[in-house]
């Protein structure tokens, strides 16, 4: 019975796609060129949410000096810090579904219009250019999903120091920060150098793959 929710959902899912598509090659845009943009706001949503990450871990890394103080006040700006880090993490999930969602459309649309021709040498070209460029794509895609992979656990480690400040409102919450902020460091130098890695494959694929 639930299968029946889920495949409608689907079919809708489709049905918008493919009038947002048409909608696009009527303005001159075909996947390729959706891919593109969308690959381009991908990677500036992780330098945003690289930079979030830095700014959250240093009011985090600047609290552990408290020698005193209104530690609501301390929470309320470390929570501030951490729904901005949250939202950036999200947008940059969402970019990477749309991106895998455009990138599976453009290359099932390819694979049957290769098979569509009947010049063989033309095919046998698109073909390879075809495989070129999912071969430039598969590694753009993977450092994106290690992004993300990544930014899991950083997230959750800023959630559960501010949840645990919350509970306890306490000079003693803020101070035990000490303990744990290195650790901290170490997950967001990581992630920060996954995100370079991240940004420096999505230049390398758009310069092989230029828009009209």
């Amino acid at each position: 019975m639930r299968t029946l929710p889920l495949l409608l959902a689907a079919l809708l899912l489709s049905g918008c796609q493919s009038l947002y598509y048409k909608a696009q090659e009527k303005l001159g845009n075909e996947k390729r060129d959706i891919l593109i943009d969308r690959v381009k706001k991908g990677r500036q949503d992780q330098e945003k949410a690289k930079e979030q990450y830095k700014t959250t871990l240093e009011a985090f890394q600047a609290v552990t000096g408290f020698t005193g103080g209104k530690t609501e006040e301390i929470y309320k700006k470390l929570k501030k810090e951490y729904d901005e880090a949250a939202e950036r993490t999200k947008k940059v999930s969402d970019r990477i579904d749309s991106i895998e969602q455009v990138s599976g459309d453009m290359f099932a649309e390819w694979e049957t219009e290769i098979e569509a021709m009947g010049n063989r040498d033309l095919k046998a070209k698109s073909r390879i250019l075809m495989r070129d460029t999912r071969a430039r794509y598969t590694p753009l895609i993977k450092k994106m999903k290690d992004v993300e992979r990544r930014a899991k656990p950083v997230l959750k480690a800023f959630e559960d120091q501010v949840l645990f400040i919350k509970h306890n409102l306490n000079a003693e919450a803020v101070t035990s920060l000490k303990t744990t902020v290195i650790k901290m460091d170490a997950e967001v130098t990581k992630l920060v150098a996954d995100i370079e890695a991240s940004t420096k494959e999505a230049d390398a694929f758009l310069a092989t793959l230029p828009a009209n």
